[in-house]
């Protein structure tokens, strides 16, 4: 079965600090659709375009990005479009091979998938999720989301089987 696809391109910027230590940081801007969702989409990271360069920063265009959508991740979406602030996560690294050395690797919606991209180690910051991408998975999460059932929780007492010990007199 095909996966659904949402089209997107990556803003990376980079900012300028006063810092003795480090002279400017990367990080994702912000993140915009691309074009019309689709099952058959394929993701095929193009050619980044600068669209800023100056002393207060520059700001990198990254084409050909797609959001998938899975469905062992409707929780990761149900967490994110519920959130105050829903967030695209963008996976990124530093390389030493060319302009600009800051480039994205990958983008997702599910906060489970970002939290393991960052248990293991990886770079990744969020962004405002676009409303047309929001739009696009609130389908999908009514669709595939279902909760997990409550479970009554039974806790262990450890003075359950203790005679000399009334619950009704605690305290004393």
């Amino acid at each position: 079965m095909p996966l659904p696809r949402f089209p997107i391109d990556v803003v990376m910027e980079r900012v300028p600090i006063a810092n003795r230590w480090v002279s400017e940081k990367w990080q994702p801007a912000l993140v915009l659709p691309s074009g019309i969702p689709g099952p058959d989409l394929e993701a095929r990271p193009g050619v980044p375009e600068c669209l800023r360069d100056g002393p207060e920063g520059t700001q990198w265009r990254f084409t050909g990005f797609a959001l998938e959508l899975h469905r062992s991740e409707a929780e990761g979406y149900f967490l994110n479009l519920t959130a105050p602030q829903p967030r695209v996560f963008v996976l990124w690294r530093v390389f030493d091979d060319g302009e600009p050395s800051a480039r994205p690797v990958l983008a997702t919606v599910s906060y489970n998938e970002a939290a393991r991209m960052m248990d293991g180690g990886e770079q990744v910051d969020s962004v405002a999720l676009p409303p047309p991408v929001r739009d696009w998975m609130a389908p999908f999460v009514a669709e595939h989301y279902k909760p997990e059932a409550k479970k009554k929780v039974r806790r262990n007492d450890p003075f359950a089987d203790d005679p000399g010990r009334d619950p009704r007199r605690r305290g004393l």
